[in-house]
């Protein structure tokens, strides 16, 4: 059985019917940045024919996705991902968004050893299934300007920029239009994930948890960071480790 925290119905339908000449009578062919996937035509359920959609899309998604951490991905891969992640809400104008990371430098050595690379991962609350995170400081994102005319005037921190602009994947747009490119630089990305880490302390607050996402910038390491993949996940659902 599935325990799911987060399915984006969004990315779901990014599965399309595609009429094909060699599909089997009774089946409908799907389209994905992937490859194609026969399902079968929708039943009169309407959530029995979602949930058998995902079930065959993720099987689909298991025979072709990469690593996260493989060195290879690129933006616009799909990625499978079984890792330590904590999970925040954002305030203010952001409180449509969820974040979910990997552990703090030094909070988890044999992950940090396995993967070399740090995850963040960017979602819609709306897709969040009966799990409520904790929420991040808003003064993080936004600061007060306090020089001449402008005193009062909020402005985005760096992290904040981040923010911004990975906000611009969850905002709805007309049919077949793409989301925007997102522009992120490594420093924005850094005190962002800062802001996870901090909200949960030193102690760390990660749970094990797999799924599939599709990145969406992939930043090579500095002197004093690891790569990080950020993406935005199809579905992370509980992965509790044995023994």
């Amino acid at each position: 059985m599935y325990e799911f925290v987060y399915v984006s119905e969004a990315k779901l339908s990014q599965f399309r019917p595609k009429p094909s000449r060699f599909t089997r009578k009774g089946t409908v062919r799907f389209t994905s940045p992937v490859g194609s996937i026969d399902l079968e035509p929708p039943a009169n359920d309407a959530e029995r024919d979602r949930d058998l959609r995902l079930k065959k899309v993720l099987k689909h998604l298991e025979d072709r996705a990469e690593w996260f951490a493989d060195p290879a991905v690129q933006p616009g891969d799909w990625v499978w991902f079984e890792v330590p992640l904590q999970h925040v809400a954002l305030p203010g104008a952001f409180e449509h968004m969820v974040l979910f990371a990997d552990p703090a430098p030094g909070q988890h050595a044999a992950y940090e050893q396995e993967t070399n690379c740090r995850l963040l991962m960017h979602g819609s609350t709306r897709h969040l299934i009966g799990y409520a995170p904790a929420t991040a400081d808003g003064t993080a994102l936004e600061g007060i300007h306090s020089g001449g005319a402008s005193f009062g005037m909020k402005f985005l921190t760096s992290a904040g920029q981040a923010v911004s602009a990975l906000s611009t994947q969850h905002e709805p747009v007309a049919e077949g239009v793409p989301a925007p490119p997102v522009q992120l630089t490594r420093s924005a990305v850094h005190d962002l994930m800062e802001i996870v880490d901090h909200t949960y302390g030193p102690a760390g607050a990660a749970a094990w948890m797999s799924g599939f996402a599709r990145v969406t910038v992939v930043l090579p390491a500095s002197d004093t960071t690891a790569r990080c993949v950020v993406a935005s996940p199809l579905t992370v659902e509980y992965a509790p480790r044995q023994g």
